[in-house]
């Protein structure tokens, strides 16, 4: 199935500086499948028109086209289409959070977040911080990366946070994190759950019905979609109260120079032009995913990614940090003291593809006393002659490096 599946995805079968290309940063970006690429074309080559404005046909066609994928991502989620807002991306929609959740907070209230997040679910509540005089908490994490599940609870306990922050998975280390567990104690002491989805949309296809998230946010480009894409899901009582974040045009009610009113939500969010295209392209990339077997695929990459593990440490001096139990199929190593820049600097010689860096996680690398990791992401996509590359690559870097 997976060779099958392979053959849809364009980029995977072309060359960098002569090399077959091994893609290995899914987490930064997935791959785009065909069908998605013919979606964004076939808008601009024969649908093109703007969305919720014209009395045309074009107009009224590519308006039916647009929402009716607002619903589709509400099914695949398991929510209402009132509770979806399309934004740039997880970022946007954390900033939208915060910006509105703002108005929520005292001087005596906590923000808890945990030290894994990636920058985006960290700034934006260290500004709504400096703006109420709230508390920013972190949760408490082990050596090794792993968030400490009990100690967390009893944290939450302590000191019953206003606004409870955390990823489902970590976008550096790979760590599934038990959200519904911290959710369930948050609930307790009435408080807001935001979920950080942008690594676990693709993998772990969250069913935030069951989850009982107050808020989930994601990007389409991480699911196979377009980039400049993506939206949050909001309890509706919580988001329909938030006061709007950008103004202009579409998110109005009526503009008078006397006053103006807004939309309820989702559409006082949602100010301008929309990114039509790129809502289109991410329906085609939710009617890819929903014709596969969603629990054939997880089993794939989750056999995948312990045969990376299992490569990796039997090379003599690999470190990989993080949780390898509870992980969507990300390895963030170390090796020995060599630079992760120049790790992966020269595995790109061989078409291998990884990221170097903090991977827009300081705090953790802090945590961790490291400057930062070599991040091999996988996704379905990844064969096992894919792996047996990288690790042939890292082989031969090694002993480069250590001439």
């Amino acid at each position: 199935m997976i060779e099958q599946l392979r053959k849809d995805f364009p980029l995977l079968h072309t060359h960098v500086d002569e090399q077959p290309i091994c893609y290995f940063d899914s987490a930064a970006t997935t791959q785009k499948p065909q069908s998605v690429i013919n979606a964004v074309n076939k808008f601009y080559q024969q649908d093109n028109a703007n969305v919720h404005r014209g009395a045309h046909t074009l107009s009224a066609a590519a308006t039916s086209h647009y929402e009716s994928i607002r619903g589709k991502l509400a099914r695949f989620l398991n929510v209402t289409p009132e509770e979806i807002v399309w934004t740039k991306g997880a970022t946007d929609s954390l900033n939208l959070i915060a910006y509105g959740l703002s108005e929520k907070l005292t001087q005596d209230d906590v923000i808890l977040v945990s030290p894994l997040e990636h920058h985006a679910n960290i700034v934006p509540w260290q500004q709504a911080a400096l703006k109420t005089g709230a508390k920013l908490e972190v949760l408490p994490v082990n050596e090794q990366g792993i968030l400490e599940l009990e100690n967390a609870k009893r944290l939450i306990h302590k000191v019953k946070p206003k606004i409870l922050s955390i990823c489902h998975a970590s976008n550096a280390l790979g760590n599934i994190h038990d959200v519904a567990a911290l959710i369930e104690v948050a609930k307790q002491h009435d408080t807001i759950t935001v979920i950080d989805g942008a690594q676990s949309l693709l993998h772990l296809r969250p069913d935030l019905s069951a989850m009982g998230c107050d808020f989930f946010v994601f990007s389409a480009h991480k699911t196979l979609g377009p980039t400049g894409l993506g939206g949050l899901f909001g309890r509706y009582e919580l988001l329909n109260n938030m006061p709007v974040y950008q103004t202009g045009g579409e998110m109005i009610e009526r503009v008078s120079f006397g006053g103006t009113t807004f939309r309820d939500a989702p559409g006082k969010f949602e100010p301008g032009t929309p990114n039509i295209s790129g809502v289109i392209g991410f329906g085609a990339a939710l009617d890819y995913l929903n014709a596969i077997d969603a629990n054939a695929l997880a089993d794939y990459e989750q056999n995948l990614y312990q045969y990376l593990v299992s490569a990796l440490q039997k090379i003599d001096g690999i470190k990989i940090w993080g949780d390898t139990i509870h992980n969507i199929g990300i390895v963030s190593f170390t090796y020995k003291d060599e630079h992760h820049f120049d790790i992966a600097t020269f595995l790109n010689t061989y078409g291998v593809a990884v990221r170097s860096g903090h991977h827009c996680t300081q705090p953790l690398m802090a945590h961790l006393s490291l400057q930062g990791t070599v991040r091999v992401s996988l996704a379905f996509y990844n064969s096992y002659q894919d792996v047996d590359t990288l690790i042939d690559a890292l082989k031969n870097t090694i002993d480069m490096l250590e001439e």
